[in-house]
């Protein structure tokens, strides 16, 4: 049994060395990349134990995939399909005004195809906490209800629901996701949410402290927690907003920086921290995975700890 089971799309994710464009390019770096197994990695290098679950094509690419994430130590539960193909995406790194590119190729891939009754409902129903997020209802009709009926199974079987909303406009609007994701929302327990799709996709307004409160009120979540990028972030919880800054870091690659602060988030509430010290280790994990090349938050539980101690930063209430 696993502490927390994620459900998603990882994709390989292939980079050119440097800032080099990728028209221009002679060689490309691959490394696994998703969501919800990039959180899953992060809440198990912070002490939970984690399983990924997703669909995946019987290919020397699938295989890749899977394996690199086991390498990370997190277990895979997935249904391997002879149908689709395995989602790729390219990113360019490289400073403003041009900035980081992403060129998503996930079109007809096997999770597009993933319906509920093809995994197994008892590891969701075992675990702690059942984690997805915006990004997987957006890739195909199916798994629109695919999501649905897990945290539908997940909250049957006593599980606690965790949700990134995670909007991403290259996959649909504004008005598309706001439809399906509210949809979502009796389903799920605990939030997490970026202050600017609050406002751009919820119509929400107010800082991000008025937005946690007004989401924790309007909806039956447990928990709401609010991102704020480089301002760090605030949770709401029992009614009362509590409020972390970012830690100051060095970028290296940005990828992957909310996942893994949502894996820290989590693995600490689940390790029986309070909402405001999950948030400083949650933040701590975060400015460290910014410093680390790929998706991954390749971090130890013991060099968090040395961010949180060694900070100035206090928790403000």
């Amino acid at each position: 049994m696993s502490d927390i089971v994620t459900f998603g799309e990882t994709m390989l994710r292939l980079s050119p060395p440097g800032s080099e464009r990728l028209e221009n390019a002679d060689e490309l770096e691959v490394r696994a990349g998703g969501a919800e197994s990039n959180v899953a990695i992060a809440a198990s290098r912070l002490g939970a134990s984690a399983t990924w679950l997703s669909k995946v094509p019987e290919t020397p690419l699938g295989r890749r995939v899977v394996g690199e994430l086991r390498g990370h130590g997190i277990e895979t539960d997935v249904v391997w399909s002879h149908r689709g193909r395995q989602g790729t995406y390219y990113l360019e790194h490289a400073g403003e005004p041009r900035g980081t590119n992403v060129i998503y190729d996930r079109e007809n891939t096997a999770i597009s195809t993933a319906e509920a009754r093809e995994f197994d409902i008892d590891l969701i129903q075992n675990a702690q906490v059942f984690f997805t997020t915006g990004i997987t209802p957006a890739l195909s009709t199916t798994l629109r209800d695919t999501t649905l009926n897990l945290l539908k199974a997940a909250r049957k079987g006593g599980t606690s629901t965790a949700f990134d909303f995670n909007y991403r406009n290259k996959l649909w609007s504004p008005d598309e996701a706001r439809e399906t994701l509210t949809k979502l929302f009796p389903g799920i327990d605990i939030l997490v949410i970026a202050a600017r799709d609050a406002r751009t996709v919820l119509g929400f307004e107010g800082d991000p402290r008025q937005l946690a409160h007004k989401l924790g009120s309007q909806y039956d979540f447990t928990t709401v927690v609010v991102t704020r990028g480089e301002e760090g972030a605030v949770g709401w919880h029992d009614s009362v907003v509590h409020d972390h800054a970012a830690y100051e870091t060095d970028t290296v690659d940005p990828i992957g920086t909310g996942d893994a602060f949502t894996g820290a988030f989590i693995a600490r509430r689940l390790d029986g921290d309070d909402v405001p010290t999950a948030l400083e280790y949650a933040a701590a994990t975060a400015a460290l995975k910014r410093t680390i090349p790929g998706d991954a938050a390749l971090v130890t539980a013991d060099e968090v700890e040395a961010v949180v101690k060694d900070s100035g930063e206090g928790i403000s209430r």
